[in-house]
């Protein structure tokens, strides 16, 4: 029998708790990680939808998303749709990294009753203190901007975190991004100031000035590459017809 006072015991006592613990912690882990990813599912679907406007709950998201998302698309740069690719599983942060031919652009097309079909398009950018990202939703003419929801990692509360709050995103309701034929991202800017150029412009966040200059900058990063899509919609060369959406 091993000496409990003796060094030896301890080493093994030590060893024997970490296998325990860890292999327990490994098994929740496992246990629960379908029903992680349904609730990062949920959240993303929640955030898409009130980029349009729609607010649900965790019990209605999943069928709310079903009826009002008709379809899910993924184009080039080139505005041109990609087969057999699956838009609500592409990683935007990652996409943002790469050279803006090789992206894979997500495209949610929905449909609201007696409001016509609007184009969710996702973004994803850096803050001040870590990742912000957002939806932003057109209405057919693929110009006027019909709604936008922005979401932040660890941005100071008060500060950058506003922008997180209806306050802020209600700003780009009616916005327009194609002037004069060619696609100009909306731009933030501080309160009271204009941009140099005829783009439109929300007011930035009071105190949260690198986290506004983030948005600003995810709104030209994530729009531009959605250049030719945007700007066939406006001028009705592009459609994205609409058929039964991939259910998750």
């Amino acid at each position: 029998m091993i000496n409990k006072q003796s060094n030896v015991y301890t080493i093994v006592y030590i060893v024997v708790m970490v296998l325990i613990v860890g292999t327990a912690l490994a098994f929740t882990a496992m246990a629960l990680r379908d029903r992680q990813q349904e609730n990062k599912n949920a959240d993303k679907m929640s955030q898409i939808l009130q980029s349009v406007h729609l607010t649900t709950d965790r019990a209605t998201v999943v069928e709310e998303f079903n009826k009002y998302i008709t379809r899910q698309i993924v184009l080039n740069d080139k505005g041109e749709e990609l087969q057999g690719k699956d838009a609500f599983d592409i990683d935007v942060a990652a996409e943002v990294k790469k050279p803006v031919s090789e992206r894979l652009l997500p495209v949610y097309v929905c449909e609201l009753p007696g409001k016509g079909t609007k184009y969710i398009i996702p973004m994803s950018g850096m803050g001040l203190w870590g990742p912000i990202w957002g939806y932003i939703s057109f209405n057919a003419d693929g110009s006027t901007i019909y709604g936008a929801v922005f979401r932040h990692e660890g941005e100071t509360p008060g500060l950058g975190a506003e922008i997180a709050k209806p306050a802020f995103s209600d700003q780009f309701d009616n916005k327009t991004v194609i002037k004069d034929n060619t696609l100009i991202p909306v731009e933030v800017v501080k309160k009271g100031l204009k941009p140099e150029g005829n783009a439109d412009y929300v007011d930035g966040i009071s105190g949260g000035t690198i986290t506004s200059k983030g948005v600003s900058a995810m709104l030209n990063e994530c729009l531009t590459p959605y250049k030719s899509f945007l700007e066939g919609l406006a001028s009705g060369s592009a459609t994205a017809e609409t058929q039964p959406q991939q259910t998750h």
